[in-house]
């Protein structure tokens, strides 16, 4: 049952999430640059690896995107956030993040922190970088049998370390939380604070890719629960500001757990480029909702013309959310949580009400 404070302020939210969507004012933009990666994450869900048949896309093929983007928008307001696969495995990340830097974007990237070493996060600072996230998904052991890689905890850590200590860049850590890692949320957020971290983000797993078949992946409703409390009540401390990714409509807990309330930005604020150069959405989405692809296409073109699919979302009200008395707030959860087919994979209000 949602409160009359949670009723109170997810009405105010409707209509700026209204007018959100009629302007969809283009704001971060995911290049994924390579579907290579030094490590191998059990619940990775583009199947990334060491070498990869799909080639690291050029520098000089993304670029035409940007200046699309250039052209009908300020490119400062507009984040360049390189992922993959592993963005350090590329040789030429400088070369791409000097680029960025000379067209106005400011740039980040999505790190698994095995390979940022001081010298090379000192060139990536000279290239322009303003973000970093990097991921930590246990305590020793328990971070390496995700990641798929002994030794792996360490780097992340010396990392994660290494930015703090900088002050340089607006960071943060992002830990997905799973039955072996629910049972280390207080010795992750000590050893975080210790480490000089101030913004965590925890998340679930959605069934997709290797996570699809893991049962140890996925956390019971009990469990659920359990990580949406200790997010409200770490929250509160103030120490460490933690908060649930963007995914999913979370009820009671909306809120309380995150610093706005739920709203899939998925084709709404953020768009992505694809390694083969498909003009999709948030990178998380696997289903090929793609919109277009920049070997053919101009970005922005697609950005003001396209992408129906992701706002106007009555056509998800169907199966389970058909008759959800909740569908005026969650409007179908988010995109990545959809197949191929258009239906529901995961819903986490139902989750949050399982034993």
């Amino acid at each position: 049952m949602l409160s009359l404070r949670h009723r109170l302020g997810l009405e105010l939210a409707r209509p700026l999430y209204d007018r959100t969507i009629r302007e969809h004012p283009l704001t971060a933009v995911f290049w994924e640059c390579t579907l290579r990666c030094n490590l191998r994450c059990r619940h990775c869900g583009s199947d990334c690896r060491v070498e990869s048949a799909v080639k690291d896309m050029p520098l000089e093929d993304f670029l035409p995107a940007l200046r699309s983007i250039a052209r009908e928008t300020d490119p400062h307001r507009v984040m360049i956030n390189v992922t993959g696969g592993e963005p350090l495995v590329r040789n030429d990340l400088e070369r791409c993040g000097r680029a960025f830097y000379e067209l106005g974007f400011p740039w980040g990237m999505v790190t698994n922190g095995q390979l940022l070493t001081p010298e090379r996060y000192g060139r990536l600072l000279q290239s322009g970088l303003r973000a970093v996230t990097v991921s930590l998904d246990g305590i020793g052991e328990t971070h390496e049998w995700m990641r798929g890689l002994p030794g792996s905890y360490g780097k992340a850590l010396s990392a994660i370390r290494l930015i703090a200590a900088s002050g340089a860049v607006e960071y943060d850590v992002v830990t997905c939380v799973n039955k072996r890692s629910i049972k280390e949320l207080n010795a992750i957020k000590e050893t975080l604070i210790q480490s000089g971290v101030k913004e965590w983000r925890l998340f679930t797993v959605f069934p997709v890719g290797r996570a699809a078949e893991d049962p140890e992946l996925r956390l019971s409703g009990a469990e659920f629960r359990t990580l949406m409390d200790f997010i409200k009540r770490t929250r509160r401390e103030g120490r460490i500001m933690a908060s649930y990714g963007c995914e999913g409509f979370l009820g009671k807990w909306e809120g309380d757990v995150r610093d706005n309330f739920f709203l899939c930005s998925a084709g709404i604020t953020i768009a992505s480029v694809m390694a083969d150069g498909s003009i999709a959405a948030c990178p998380s989405i696997r289903a090929d909702y793609s919109q277009g692809n920049i070997y053919r296409d101009d970005f922005m073109d697609v950005w003001n013309n396209r992408y129906q699919v992701y706002r106007d979302r009555s056509w998800m009200r169907t199966d389970e959310c058909a008759s959800c008395k909740y569908w005026r707030y969650c409007r179908g959860n988010g995109m990545h949580l959809r197949d191929g087919e258009g239906k529901l994979l995961f819903c986490h209000l139902h989750r949050l009400q399982e034993p």
